[in-house]
């Protein structure tokens, strides 16, 4: 007779293969998206075979580094240029790949020492710099155009000037390698510590499992809710491609900007502020309720108030973040433990629903400027320039951010005495 003890449990190895593993699977699907995104775009058609490095560019903006325009006119002219713009679909997808690499090896089990945690991040972090260096010195293009390759119809007077004094010039765009490195490794780090932070299988070190209880609901709530906006916004921009037309450009915006879109609005229906500007032949491409809003003033106000003067509509944004943030008050009760006080639920969600607003308002700024004279004339604006920026009225949104959690954090609060918690155990008495 046998006696059967029980086997431990399998550990999943993470060390340098692994890590291989997650880097690579994180920079494909990055980089897959973004090849997708930009081919509906039309940048395929790109001179010199531009279209891998433009696609380089965009994983390099997607991680927090810096791609710097630069433009040379020759003597008879100059140029000017800026772009501060992130693909947040090509940020997520890379941050939902990692985080689930990350984490894969650390299942099953409770807690995990510091160095355990530190050591298997480094590896990752090391792969991660190679490949940060190695896209942004991919990252570089330089075109040759003329003043006819822009339209002489567009140009006019000025096109047949340019084409009589021979003008022509060169733009392009290059990295800036330490600050792309610093703010990659950054973006990195956060993506990893928000991954331990939410996900509820991953373990601790023994000294930060008091936190988790009170830090894990909140935070894992305020994830659903992030991706419920992208999933609701992937659906509504299918729907436009299918019945609106314009498919190239719309699904353009899903592959490359949509959580830049559906975050926004977002904070809107809180009741935020953005103010901005849209002068010149480009503008913001989706939806064009923006561009109309933005176009014309030095600088316009972008709130429920102004996009309603356009199309009411707009007020079933506030619909919808209060039923979404309803579903995360549920969330977080479902996942908090049932001895928590009910106070804390409302400071809880208060304080994760302002941070993601503090989040999304410093990563969807959109800022971009252009402009090309030749001979004086043309001043860097009208037909050869523009410019366009967003940018958020922050603290009030962080401020609105804090009451509306507080209100759904009351909800959560009245929920977590009706529902059953996660992990509770129910007994039930024999007769």
């Amino acid at each position: 007779m046998s006696v059967l003890t029980p086997s431990r449990p399998v550990l999943a190895r993470h060390g340098w293969v692994q890590a291989v593993a997650v880097v690579l699977a994180g920079l494909v699907a990055m980089g897959v998206l973004a090849a997708l995104g930009l081919w509906a775009a039309g940048a395929a058609d790109l001179p010199d075979g531009a279209f891998p490095r433009v696609v380089a560019a965009t994983v390099v903006t997607a991680v927090g580094g810096t791609i710097e325009l630069s433009g040379d006119a020759g003597g008879l002219a100059e140029s000017d240029a800026g772009l501060t713009v992130i693909p947040l679909s090509v940020t997520l997808t890379g941050a939902l790949v990692l985080a689930a690499g990350f984490l894969r090896p650390l299942r099953h089990r409770a807690v995990a020492s510091i160095r355990e945690l530190a050591g298997w991040a480094a590896r990752i972090a090391v792969l991660w710099l190679a490949a940060l260096l190695a896209l942004s010195f991919a990252a570089r293009q330089t075109f040759s155009l003329s003043l006819s390759d822009l339209g002489a119809d567009e140009l006019g007077d000025l096109g047949d000037l340019g084409d009589l004094f021979g003008v022509s010039f060169e733009v392009g765009f290059t990295t800036d390698v330490p600050a792309t490195v610093f703010f990659g490794l950054l973006w990195l780090a956060g993506v990893l510590v928000l991954a331990l932070l939410v996900a509820r299988g991953a373990p601790l070190p023994g000294r930060l499992l008091r936190f988790q209880e009170s830090v894990r609901p909140a935070a894992y709530a305020m994830v659903v809710m992030l991706l419920a906006w992208v999933a609701l916004g992937a659906v509504v921009g299918v729907v436009v491609a299918a019945t609106r037309g314009h498919a190239a450009e719309t699904f353009a915006v899903i592959l490359l900007g949509l959580p830049n879109v559906v975050w926004l609005a977002l904070t809107l229906g809180l009741g935020a502020t953005w103010n901005g500007r849209v002068d010149g032949p480009f503008g913001l491409p989706m939806p064009h309720v923006l561009d109309e809003v933005l176009r014309g003033e030095e600088v316009a106000a972008l709130n429920l108030r102004t996009l309603a003067e356009h199309d009411g509509r707009v007020w079933w944004l506030v619909a919808v973040d209060a039923l979404l943030l309803l579903v995360a008050a549920f969330v977080m009760a479902r996942r908090s433990p049932a001895r928590m006080r009910p106070w804390e639920h409302p400071l809880h969600l208060a304080t994760a629903l302002a941070l993601t607003v503090l989040m999304i308002c410093l990563v969807g700024r959109v800022s971009a400027e252009y402009g090309l004279s030749v001979l004086g004339i043309g001043d860097l604006g009208g037909d050869l320039g523009g410019e366009v920026f967003l940018r958020p009225e922050l603290w009030a949104a962080v401020g609105l951010a804090l009451a509306w959690g507080l209100v759904a954090g009351l909800v959560a609060s009245l929920l977590a005495l009706r529902v059953r918690h996660r992990g509770e155990v129910t007994t039930h008495a024999e007769g």
